[in-house]
Protein backbone atom coordinates (compact mmCIF):
# COMPACT_ATOMS: atom_id res chain seq x y z
CA UNK A 1 0.00 0.00 0.00
CA UNK A 2 2.75 2.52 1.11
CA UNK A 3 4.56 1.23 -2.71
CA UNK A 4 1.44 1.85 -4.48
CA UNK A 5 0.55 5.11 -2.51
CA UNK A 6 4.02 6.62 -3.11
CA UNK A 7 3.90 5.69 -7.01
CA UNK A 8 0.41 7.23 -7.35
CA UNK A 9 1.78 10.61 -5.84
CA UNK A 10 5.26 10.28 -8.00
CA UNK A 11 2.97 9.75 -11.49
CA UNK A 12 0.82 13.05 -9.94
CA UNK A 13 3.84 15.13 -9.30
CA UNK A 14 5.44 14.59 -12.80
CA UNK A 15 2.39 15.42 -14.36
CA UNK A 16 2.07 18.66 -12.39
CA UNK A 17 6.09 19.33 -13.09
CA UNK A 18 4.90 18.40 -17.16
CA UNK A 19 2.40 21.06 -16.78
CA UNK A 20 3.60 24.05 -14.69
CA UNK A 21 6.38 26.05 -15.32
CA UNK A 22 6.94 29.79 -15.96
CA UNK A 23 4.51 28.84 -19.00
CA UNK A 24 1.70 26.91 -18.13
CA UNK A 25 0.42 24.14 -20.58
CA UNK A 26 -2.84 22.33 -19.80
CA UNK A 27 -2.79 18.35 -18.97
CA UNK A 28 -4.40 17.59 -22.11
CA UNK A 29 -1.83 19.49 -24.28
CA UNK A 30 1.06 17.55 -22.53
CA UNK A 31 -0.65 14.57 -22.97
CA UNK A 32 -1.17 15.30 -26.80
CA UNK A 33 2.70 16.15 -26.67
CA UNK A 34 3.68 13.17 -24.94
CA UNK A 35 1.61 11.08 -27.67
CA UNK A 36 4.04 8.72 -30.35
CA UNK A 37 3.52 11.03 -33.53
CA UNK A 38 2.53 14.00 -32.19
CA UNK A 39 2.74 17.16 -34.39
CA UNK A 40 5.56 19.51 -33.85
CA UNK A 41 4.67 22.47 -32.27
CA UNK A 42 6.17 25.29 -29.88
CA UNK A 43 3.82 22.67 -26.65
CA UNK A 44 5.48 19.87 -27.80
CA UNK A 45 9.09 21.08 -28.05
CA UNK A 46 8.98 22.54 -24.11
CA UNK A 47 7.63 19.21 -23.06
CA UNK A 48 9.36 16.94 -24.96
CA UNK A 49 13.01 18.72 -24.99
CA UNK A 50 13.12 20.79 -21.78
CA UNK A 51 10.80 19.70 -19.00
CA UNK A 52 10.34 15.91 -19.46
CA UNK A 53 14.35 15.10 -19.54
CA UNK A 54 14.40 17.19 -16.50
CA UNK A 55 12.00 15.98 -14.66
CA UNK A 56 13.14 12.41 -15.38
CA UNK A 57 16.34 13.61 -14.10
CA UNK A 58 14.95 14.46 -10.89
CA UNK A 59 13.31 11.09 -10.50
CA UNK A 60 16.52 8.92 -11.51
CA UNK A 61 18.92 11.64 -9.28
CA UNK A 62 16.01 11.53 -6.41
CA UNK A 63 15.74 7.82 -6.22
CA UNK A 64 19.14 7.68 -5.96
CA UNK A 65 20.14 9.91 -3.67
CA UNK A 66 17.93 8.53 -0.89
CA UNK A 67 19.03 4.47 -1.48
CA UNK A 68 22.82 5.79 -1.42
CA UNK A 69 21.64 7.86 2.26
CA UNK A 70 19.98 4.48 3.52
CA UNK A 71 22.83 2.34 2.71
CA UNK A 72 25.49 4.51 4.20
CA UNK A 73 23.70 5.39 6.85
CA UNK A 74 23.62 1.12 7.76
CA UNK A 75 27.26 0.90 6.74
CA UNK A 76 28.74 3.59 9.18
CA UNK A 77 25.88 3.23 11.58
CA UNK A 78 25.56 7.06 11.58
CA UNK A 79 22.12 8.70 11.17
CA UNK A 80 24.11 11.47 9.88
CA UNK A 81 25.51 10.04 7.07
CA UNK A 82 24.31 10.51 3.92
CA UNK A 83 25.87 10.94 -0.16
CA UNK A 84 27.62 14.22 0.43
CA UNK A 85 29.38 13.39 4.09
CA UNK A 86 31.55 11.46 2.49
CA UNK A 87 33.48 14.34 0.30
CA UNK A 88 32.26 13.15 -3.46
CA UNK A 89 29.97 15.95 -3.67
CA UNK A 90 33.32 18.23 -2.95
CA UNK A 91 35.39 16.34 -5.14
CA UNK A 92 32.51 16.93 -7.73
CA UNK A 93 32.80 20.42 -7.53
CA UNK A 94 35.82 21.12 -7.93
CA UNK A 95 36.61 19.11 -10.82
CA UNK A 96 33.54 21.32 -12.48
CA UNK A 97 35.33 24.36 -11.41
CA UNK A 98 38.18 24.23 -12.31
CA UNK A 99 36.63 23.47 -16.05
CA UNK A 100 35.34 26.60 -15.53
CA UNK A 101 38.09 28.36 -14.59
CA UNK A 102 40.52 27.30 -17.22
CA UNK A 103 38.01 27.27 -19.76
CA UNK A 104 37.96 24.16 -21.92
CA UNK A 105 36.63 25.23 -25.46
CA UNK A 106 37.95 23.96 -28.58
CA UNK A 107 36.69 20.63 -29.34
CA UNK A 108 35.07 20.13 -25.79
CA UNK A 109 32.83 22.41 -24.79
CA UNK A 110 32.45 24.14 -21.33
CA UNK A 111 29.40 22.47 -21.27
CA UNK A 112 30.03 18.87 -21.95
CA UNK A 113 33.37 18.78 -19.93
CA UNK A 114 31.47 19.72 -16.69
CA UNK A 115 29.98 16.96 -16.18
CA UNK A 116 33.51 14.87 -17.22
CA UNK A 117 35.46 17.15 -15.03
CA UNK A 118 32.12 16.56 -12.08
CA UNK A 119 32.54 12.73 -12.38
CA UNK A 120 36.44 12.56 -12.09
CA UNK A 121 36.40 14.95 -9.50
CA UNK A 122 34.20 12.66 -7.40
CA UNK A 123 36.56 9.91 -8.05
CA UNK A 124 39.72 11.17 -6.65
CA UNK A 125 37.59 12.23 -3.37
CA UNK A 126 36.42 8.50 -3.38
CA UNK A 127 40.22 6.90 -3.77
CA UNK A 128 41.46 9.42 -1.01
CA UNK A 129 38.66 9.06 1.58
CA UNK A 130 38.80 5.01 1.16
CA UNK A 131 42.27 5.29 1.04
CA UNK A 132 42.72 7.54 3.86
CA UNK A 133 39.93 5.46 5.93
CA UNK A 134 41.41 2.27 5.44
CA UNK A 135 44.30 1.38 7.93
CA UNK A 136 45.69 -1.72 9.00
CA UNK A 137 43.56 -4.16 6.37
CA UNK A 138 40.25 -2.56 8.01
CA UNK A 139 37.56 0.15 7.09
CA UNK A 140 35.82 1.23 9.98
CA UNK A 141 32.01 3.54 10.05
CA UNK A 142 33.86 6.28 11.77
CA UNK A 143 37.19 6.57 10.07
CA UNK A 144 34.69 6.54 6.81
CA UNK A 145 32.92 9.45 8.24
CA UNK A 146 35.55 11.46 9.56
CA UNK A 147 38.08 10.64 6.46
CA UNK A 148 34.75 12.29 4.43
CA UNK A 149 34.50 15.67 6.03
CA UNK A 150 38.54 15.97 5.79
CA UNK A 151 38.57 15.67 2.83
CA UNK A 152 34.88 17.98 1.75
CA UNK A 153 37.00 20.88 3.87
CA UNK A 154 40.18 20.19 1.78
CA UNK A 155 38.03 20.15 -1.57
CA UNK A 156 35.52 23.14 -0.44
CA UNK A 157 38.47 25.37 0.05
CA UNK A 158 39.76 24.25 -3.18
CA UNK A 159 37.07 25.28 -4.81
CA UNK A 160 36.89 28.45 -3.25
CA UNK A 161 40.54 29.21 -4.20
CA UNK A 162 40.13 28.56 -7.76
CA UNK A 163 37.01 31.04 -8.04
CA UNK A 164 38.74 33.90 -6.17
CA UNK A 165 41.61 33.25 -8.17
CA UNK A 166 40.22 33.20 -11.39
CA UNK A 167 38.75 36.91 -10.78
CA UNK A 168 36.07 36.05 -13.39
CA UNK A 169 32.33 36.94 -12.15
CA UNK A 170 30.41 35.15 -14.58
CA UNK A 171 31.96 31.93 -13.08
CA UNK A 172 30.55 32.43 -9.79
CA UNK A 173 27.05 31.72 -11.67
CA UNK A 174 27.76 28.44 -13.32
CA UNK A 175 30.01 27.56 -10.22
CA UNK A 176 26.62 28.12 -7.83
CA UNK A 177 25.26 24.83 -10.03
CA UNK A 178 27.55 22.78 -8.76
CA UNK A 179 27.61 23.91 -4.89
CA UNK A 180 23.84 24.19 -4.72
CA UNK A 181 22.66 21.80 -7.02
CA UNK A 182 20.07 22.18 -9.08
CA UNK A 183 18.79 20.44 -12.93
CA UNK A 184 18.46 23.45 -15.48
CA UNK A 185 21.02 21.52 -17.82
CA UNK A 186 18.88 18.35 -18.15
CA UNK A 187 19.21 17.04 -21.47
CA UNK A 188 18.48 13.67 -23.12
CA UNK A 189 22.01 13.18 -23.32
CA UNK A 190 22.78 14.18 -20.09
CA UNK A 191 20.23 11.91 -18.95
CA UNK A 192 21.69 8.74 -20.26
CA UNK A 193 24.06 7.60 -17.98
CA UNK A 194 22.54 8.25 -14.82
CA UNK A 195 19.39 6.52 -15.90
CA UNK A 196 20.90 3.00 -16.55
CA UNK A 197 23.92 3.50 -13.51
CA UNK A 198 21.11 3.96 -10.90
CA UNK A 199 18.43 1.75 -11.84
CA UNK A 200 21.13 -1.13 -11.78
CA UNK A 201 23.25 0.09 -9.13
CA UNK A 202 19.72 0.43 -6.87
CA UNK A 203 18.62 -2.81 -8.06
CA UNK A 204 22.06 -4.61 -6.65
CA UNK A 205 21.90 -2.36 -3.25
CA UNK A 206 18.30 -4.27 -2.85
CA UNK A 207 19.77 -7.53 -3.28
CA UNK A 208 22.52 -6.84 -0.67
CA UNK A 209 19.48 -6.00 1.96
CA UNK A 210 19.96 -8.86 4.26
CA UNK A 211 23.68 -8.06 4.93
CA UNK A 212 22.88 -4.60 5.04
CA UNK A 213 20.11 -5.30 7.97
CA UNK A 214 23.50 -6.97 9.59
CA UNK A 215 25.23 -4.22 9.26
CA UNK A 216 22.51 -2.14 10.99
CA UNK A 217 23.46 -4.30 14.12
CA UNK A 218 26.48 -4.03 14.42
CA UNK A 219 30.12 -5.32 13.74
CA UNK A 220 30.45 -7.74 16.04
CA UNK A 221 26.62 -9.08 15.49
CA UNK A 222 27.08 -9.46 11.81
CA UNK A 223 30.24 -11.10 12.17
CA UNK A 224 29.18 -14.12 14.24
CA UNK A 225 26.61 -14.35 11.67
CA UNK A 226 28.97 -15.48 8.67
CA UNK A 227 29.56 -11.55 7.05
CA UNK A 228 33.09 -10.17 6.58
CA UNK A 229 32.26 -6.92 7.46
CA UNK A 230 35.02 -5.30 6.49
CA UNK A 231 35.58 -6.49 2.75
CA UNK A 232 31.58 -5.52 2.50
CA UNK A 233 31.49 -2.09 4.07
CA UNK A 234 34.23 -1.79 1.12
CA UNK A 235 32.59 -2.87 -1.65
CA UNK A 236 29.15 -1.07 -1.07
CA UNK A 237 31.01 1.91 0.10
CA UNK A 238 33.00 2.19 -3.63
CA UNK A 239 29.58 1.16 -5.21
CA UNK A 240 27.28 4.06 -3.38
CA UNK A 241 29.89 6.27 -4.01
CA UNK A 242 30.03 5.79 -7.82
CA UNK A 243 26.72 6.22 -7.86
CA UNK A 244 26.59 9.68 -5.65
CA UNK A 245 29.73 10.51 -8.59
CA UNK A 246 27.60 9.74 -11.47
CA UNK A 247 24.40 11.80 -10.21
CA UNK A 248 26.47 14.57 -8.97
CA UNK A 249 28.11 14.81 -12.59
CA UNK A 250 24.64 15.66 -13.99
CA UNK A 251 22.91 17.62 -10.81
CA UNK A 252 25.25 19.18 -8.77
CA UNK A 253 25.50 18.70 -4.78
CA UNK A 254 21.83 18.53 -3.68
CA UNK A 255 21.68 18.01 -0.12
CA UNK A 256 19.45 16.53 2.28
CA UNK A 257 17.31 13.99 0.42
CA UNK A 258 20.15 11.40 0.82
CA UNK A 259 20.02 12.13 4.70
CA UNK A 260 15.70 12.94 5.38
CA UNK A 261 14.34 10.30 3.08
CA UNK A 262 15.71 7.23 4.56
CA UNK A 263 14.34 8.40 7.80
CA UNK A 264 10.69 9.31 6.87
CA UNK A 265 10.90 5.96 4.61
CA UNK A 266 11.80 4.07 8.56
CA UNK A 267 9.01 5.90 9.80
CA UNK A 268 6.71 4.12 8.18
CA UNK A 269 7.97 0.65 6.90
CA UNK A 270 11.01 0.11 9.80
CA UNK A 271 14.24 -0.28 9.12
CA UNK A 272 14.34 -3.74 7.65
CA UNK A 273 16.46 -2.92 4.02
CA UNK A 274 14.13 -5.10 1.74
CA UNK A 275 11.21 -2.33 2.65
CA UNK A 276 13.29 0.49 3.03
CA UNK A 277 15.09 1.09 -0.22
CA UNK A 278 12.36 0.78 -2.58
CA UNK A 279 10.47 2.68 -0.27
CA UNK A 280 13.21 5.58 -0.06
CA UNK A 281 13.96 5.39 -3.89
CA UNK A 282 10.04 6.34 -4.12
CA UNK A 283 10.05 8.88 -1.71
CA UNK A 284 13.47 10.40 -2.91
CA UNK A 285 12.17 11.10 -6.58
CA UNK A 286 8.60 12.36 -5.47
CA UNK A 287 10.90 14.82 -2.52
CA UNK A 288 12.85 16.23 -5.35
CA UNK A 289 10.52 16.28 -8.10
CA UNK A 290 8.11 18.24 -6.16
CA UNK A 291 11.31 20.34 -5.27
CA UNK A 292 12.45 20.82 -8.80
CA UNK A 293 9.36 22.44 -9.09
CA UNK A 294 8.91 24.83 -6.82
CA UNK A 295 12.51 25.75 -7.74
CA UNK A 296 11.19 26.42 -11.15
CA UNK A 297 7.94 28.11 -10.20
CA UNK A 298 8.38 29.98 -6.86
CA UNK A 299 10.60 32.69 -7.88
CA UNK A 300 9.39 32.37 -12.37
CA UNK A 301 11.15 33.65 -14.25
CA UNK A 302 14.39 33.03 -12.43
CA UNK A 303 15.49 29.64 -11.38
CA UNK A 304 16.09 29.04 -7.72
CA UNK A 305 18.92 25.99 -7.22
CA UNK A 306 17.03 23.13 -5.93
CA UNK A 307 19.82 22.41 -3.46
CA UNK A 308 18.81 25.40 -1.60
CA UNK A 309 14.74 24.30 -1.16
CA UNK A 310 16.17 20.76 -0.31
CA UNK A 311 18.41 22.40 2.28
CA UNK A 312 16.04 25.04 3.92
CA UNK A 313 13.48 21.86 4.04
CA UNK A 314 16.01 19.53 5.60
CA UNK A 315 16.77 21.83 8.70
CA UNK A 316 13.39 21.99 10.02
CA UNK A 317 12.11 18.42 9.22
CA UNK A 318 15.68 17.13 10.66
CA UNK A 319 14.33 19.02 14.26
CA UNK A 320 11.16 17.55 13.52
CA UNK A 321 12.34 13.93 13.29
CA UNK A 322 14.49 14.31 16.49
CA UNK A 323 12.16 15.62 18.30
CA UNK A 324 9.62 12.61 18.19
CA UNK A 325 11.89 9.64 18.08
CA UNK A 326 11.86 7.75 21.33
CA UNK A 327 14.85 7.57 23.06
CA UNK A 328 16.86 4.02 22.38
CA UNK A 329 15.62 3.81 19.29
CA UNK A 330 17.85 2.40 16.31
CA UNK A 331 18.99 4.88 13.15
Amino acid sequence: MVLAGLALALGAAVLAALVLGSVRIPAQEVLAALAPGAEPSPVRTIVREVRLPRVLLAVVVGAGLAVTGAVLQALVRNPLADPFLLGISSGASAGAVLVLVLGVGGGITTTAAMPAAAFAGALLALVLVYGLARRGGTLTGARLVLAGVAVSYILSALTTLLLVLAARPEHFQDALYWTLGGLGSARWDTLLLPAVAVPVGTAVLMLLARPLDLMALGEEGATVLGLDTHRFRGAVFVLASLLTAVMVAVSGAVGFLGLMVPHAARLVVGAGHRALLPVAALGGALGLVLADLAARTVAAPQDIPVGVLTALAGGPVLLWLMRRRPEGTPV
